[in-house]
């Protein structure tokens, strides 16, 4: 297949129908010719088409609200300082994004498992595994937020399924790093406005670490993205899609050939509120991610070299390091003696 590079609309993202992938084989070459162009050349696109209901959504948003018109005191029984796991509730300002604040509150949600505390020779990153925390006051929070891991959590396999095979590789190159050990992430944020000190770090520039993130945002936008023209250009709220960035395992499983695009949130003005659901789609902890193989890898132009680099190491390992960059009160409290890592 050719490859057609992506015509750069600084308005809108690439647009990406996920569902043209069941009417048959012309149209589903021409969903894998615009998500590989998608992918190689922007690293964000506007996913629908995938399946996830108005009423699955409505269930979660609902359930989400709810849970931020709480009473303080009932978010701050969450606190994620008394989780070594990085569960729970952030108060706003208490994140960290290249060291600087990030003004929103959240609610830091993974897989429901049993703590794994780390034994004598295992590695620290098993701290990530464990309990979430939830209200007692919103039982149908845990319900709907655990089922939005789960649909989520298909919706992306079949995604990176079709990513991969768009590029020519195997599409199931990578399922053996996913299963019922994989490590997603989801969290419920808010941006309650814009900083009384003037700053307008909703979160500061980063790319995500895993292989693929899925947002539901609000109509309130604030979301920007690094585009070709070196400059980041706001995303646009587009009903009933995701917007889907690539994560740096997969930037670095092809040597830069898909992109993992740099990007931020703009705090929305005045006391206006931004409610926003970023799903993470991350391997097992312990997964190795080894380089893709696939016929567009010798046109590959090569990443930075960095010593952090996610590469041929334990995926928990690069994991670990960024929770504890962010969220510095829940490191010093739980994880003192690994601070020197990061």
């Amino acid at each position: 297949m050719t490859h057609t590079t992506t015509n750069p609309s600084y308005q809108q993202l690439p647009i990406i129908d996920l569902s043209a992938a069941d009417r048959g084989p012309r149209e589903r070459a021409l969903l894998h010719e615009q998500l590989h162009s998608a992918a190689h050349d922007v690293g964000f696109f506007q996913l629908v088409g995938h399946g996830v209901t108005q009423v699955e959504t409505d269930a979660l948003l609902s359930a989400m609200r709810a849970f931020f018109a709480l009473p303080e005191a009932d978010r701050l029984a969450l606190d994620n300082i008394n989780s070594p796991h990085f569960r729970g509730y952030t108060r706003t300002g208490d994140e960290r994004t290249a060291g600087a604040r990030d003004w929103r509150d959240q609610l830091d949600i993974g897989a429901e498992r049993p703590a794994h505390i780390p034994g004598p020779g295992e590695p620290a990153y098993w701290w990530l595994q464990g309990p979430n925390q939830w209200p007692a006051a919103l039982p149908e929070l845990r319900s709907a937020a655990l089922a939005w891991v789960d649909r989520l959590s298909s919706v992306a396999e079949r995604l990176l399924h079709e990513l991969l095979t768009a590029i020519g590789a195997p599409a199931d190159f990578y399922d053996a790093l996913f299963g019922d050990s994989a490590y997603p992430h989801l969290k419920l944020v808010r941006y309650p406005g814009s900083a009384a000190d003037g700053s307008n770090q909703g979160v500061g520039i980063h790319k995500d670490y895993g292989f693929l993130t899925l947002l539901l945002q609000d109509k309130v936008g604030g979301l920007q993205v690094l585009r070709e023209d070196g400059n980041y250009h706001d995303v646009p709220p587009m009903d009933g899609a995701f917007v889907v960035n690539l994560g740096e395992l997969l930037e670095v499983a092809t040597n830069g050939y898909l992109l993992a695009t740099r990007h931020r949130v703009v705090s929305p003005p005045g006391a206006t509120e931004r409610f926003s659901v970023p799903f993470f789609y991350n391997p097992r902890l312990d997964a190795r991610v080894e380089p893709l193989v696939f016929p567009h890898a010798s046109t590959a132009p090569g990443v930075t070299d960095d010593p952090a680099n996610p590469l041929f190491a334990e995926y928990g390992y690069n994991e670990l390091k960024g929770k504890l960059r962010a969220h510095p009160l829940v490191a010093e409290r739980h994880h003192a003696g690994l601070l020197s890592t990061v």
